[in-house]
């Protein structure tokens, strides 16, 4: 019985998941953090919107970047 190797290109795009959410989830508690700052002005709103959806944003690529490295395996 072979066994199926590792589908490199699958592995690939599951990395390039995992690259993009890096930076995603430093930003994203750091935008929140300021928000709470400024919340006096406008400013402080849409900045708190913007950091809850970028660390949405964040969770749903690491998600998808395991997932997808975990097909590329199995």
């Amino acid at each position: 019985m072979s066994k199926e190797h590792t589908d490199v290109n699958l592995l690939r795009k599951g990395l390039k998941y995992l690259a993009i959410a890096l930076p995603l989830l430093f930003l994203s508690p750091y935008l929140i953090t300021l928000s709470f700052l400024n919340f006096q002005t406008l400013f402080g709103y849409i900045v708190f919107g913007l950091g809850l959806l970028i660390g949405i944003c964040a969770v749903y690529l690491l998600f998808k970047g395991i997932n997808t490295i975990m097909k590329s395996i199995f």
